[in-house]
């Protein structure tokens, strides 16, 4: 199973409490949801990653690729293995957050 960093866990901890502050507990469902799904894209295709999220090319970053899992950003390491990086909504600031 593909790892989070200890700041892709603060961005997955922060975002599940938003949503638990808001009530949401859909969308706590659904990013988990995206999650499992990123995990799973990257073990399975993990040459498949785009070089930086949506027109973020300032993202662009030796040794990172980006994927897109349900409605958020995932960022991981092109290392071997593979670790997540970094996990944002898909309208987040991501330039100021990652």
């Amino acid at each position: 199973m593909i790892s989070l960093t200890p700041k892709a866990r603060r961005q997955v901890a922060a975002l599940t409490a938003d949503y638990m502050r808001k009530q949401r507990p859909e969308a706590i469902v659904n990013m988990r949801a995206a999650l499992v799904g990123a995990r799973n894209m990257i073990e399975r295709h993990p040459n498949d990653g785009k070089p930086f999220p949506s027109v973020y090319d300032e993202l662009a970053q030796p040794g990172r690729s980006w994927i897109k899992s349900g409605r958020y950003w995932v960022a991981f390491s092109t290392i071997q293995p593979p670790v997540i990086v970094g996990f944002f909504y898909e309208t987040a600031d991501i330039p100021n957050r990652a």
